[in-house]
């Protein structure tokens, strides 16, 4: 066997048994015009960006690199998958850039089609008898030519551009079906006023699964110095709706906005402890001053004091000891380089300065990503299966998972819904709003030895369920 097939570079990137896909969209200005803290947008210091993005995130960079085109920057992404001996074959796709919902409708659809198109013609083009063919890959790919070399990155977007024949959302929706490569979950970002019953309906046509709820804080006077065009009524019937409708939701908080640090924790508590929220998973991103933005400008008057590394540690570690199991903290801290800010967190690996914070006070969390198998060892005859009950938003959540010891290597979630927003939707539905199983991604229908996929998890978590 050739070596360089088999040696796996980063590979916590597909540990949690998908390979996420992360694309985005063009510049666009939000309808309620923007808050103080958002540095980007058309016209942004940082030049036209979508908003609140910088232009200098990894994702930010291969769109600008592919001119935003979805099919483009799909390609890419698979195409560095493939590279790096990662398996790519179920694939979250997540859409940023902005508010995803408020975008015109028909590019809302183009995008998405020509995404799920990039899929389908990647799986076509490069699998042989379910088999990825290296070879076909190596040659369309140009490899023999340097990686990041202008020729090859122009010679492979001209046979793509080729190949981006038209099409449409059903017949892509069709072919993802049966195609080696499968979008198993769609993920976009939205604020709470549009993240209502009728934009979720429009996602569901699309086919989004998951949606990411800029809810910032749940003090509506903090919501309205910072101009974010929604109160904490919409939050809580928006979250209430998307539930309803089966999706499976993230929100996004930031402490930090207010310089009270005891107000603040009382307000993220509050996630949890008000069942009108309770979302199944959170990314907490500390408030950060970036030139341009109207915080810049109270920052330099001495009217607002950002929360530097230390506090938001501090804030953020008490945080995390309530948070229950059913929820996943995916990300802490944006993903942009502190040199492109005025003031705020300045060290990258705040989550593992947290983590270590929370051990020294012998604190724990117990979110799932704090839970997950990332590559441990596990006896499977140990496997034991637990039923978490709680209300969230109105309705009632049952959080079916399978655990080995202290690590969940699975879970279901179950939503007896509040409201019947859907013809298919009736007092006799329970809405499974995820199914997941952990361990390293392989192949769909495969079986590998020590991975936890694809041993029957799943359909027992579904069993439960039904039950």
């Amino acid at each position: 066997l050739r070596l360089d097939t088999k040696i796996k570079v980063k590979p916590i990137r597909t540990l949690s048994g998908v390979a996420p896909v992360a694309i985005m969209t063009k510049p666009y200005k939000c309808p309620h015009g923007t808050c103080l803290f958002c540095p980007g947008g058309i016209n942004s210091f940082f030049g036209d960006t979508p908003q609140s993005y910088t232009g200098n995130e990894p994702a930010s960079i291969r769109a600008v690199r592919n001119n935003f085109d979805s099919y483009l920057q799909t390609f890419n992404r698979l195409e560095h998958y493939a590279a790096i001996n990662h398996n790519f074959q179920k694939v979250e796709l997540i859409i940023m850039g902005g508010t995803f919902c408020s975008m015109d409708k028909n590019y809302q659809e183009e995008f998405i089609t020509y995404s799920l198109k990039a899929l389908n013609d990647f799986s076509s083009m490069f699998f042989v008898g379910g088999q990825f063919n290296k070879g076909k890959f190596n040659e369309f790919f140009e490899l023999s030519l340097s990686f990041f070399s202008k020729e090859r990155t122009d010679k492979i977007n001209e046979k793509l551009l080729k190949l981006k024949s038209e099409s449409n959302l059903l017949k892509e929706q069709e072919r993802n079906e049966t195609s080696n490569i499968r979008c198993v979950a769609l993920c976009v970002e939205t604020k709470p006023d549009w993240g209502f019953k009728e934009h979720g309906n429009e996602m569901l046509r699309l086919g989004v699964t998951r949606v990411e709820v800029g809810v910032q804080s749940v003090y509506d006077s903090i919501l309205k110095f910072f101009n974010r065009g929604h109160t904490d009524k919409d939050t809580r019937k928006s979250l209430q709706e998307l539930k309803d409708l089966g999706f499976k939701v993230s929100i996004h908080l930031m402490p930090g906005l207010i310089n009270d640090k005891e107000k603040d924790l009382d307000g993220m508590k509050k996630i949890f402890l008000d069942s009108d929220y309770k979302p199944d998973m959170l990314k907490i991103y500390p408030c950060r001053v970036f030139p341009g933005t109207g915080l810049e400008g109270l920052y330099k008057l001495g009217k607002f004091k950002p929360i530097n590394d230390e506090e938001a540690a501090d804030l953020i570690s008490e945080f995390k000891r309530i948070i229950p199991k059913y929820c996943r903290v995916q990300r802490i801290n944006r993903d942009i380089p502190s040199t492109v800010d005025v003031k705020g967190i300045e060290h990258a690996n705040l989550r593992e300065i947290i983590k270590e914070k929370m051990r020294l006070n012998g604190y724990k969390c117990n979110c799932i990503r704090c839970r997950e198998p990332m590559g441990k060892i596990l006896d499977f005859s140990k496997l034991k299966f637990k039923i978490l009950r709680y209300n969230a938003s109105k309705g009632k959540e049952f959080f079916i998972s399978a655990n080995i010891d202290d690590t969940i290597v699975g879970f279901c979630r179950l939503r007896f819904p509040f409201e019947y927003l859907r013809k298919e939707i009736n007092e006799k539905t329970g809405l499974i709003r995820e199914l997941h199983v952990y361990s390293s991604a392989i192949g769909l229908g495969e079986r590998v030895e020590g991975n936890l996929q694809h041993k029957g998890i799943g359909i027992r978590l579904m069993k439960i369920a039904e039950k």
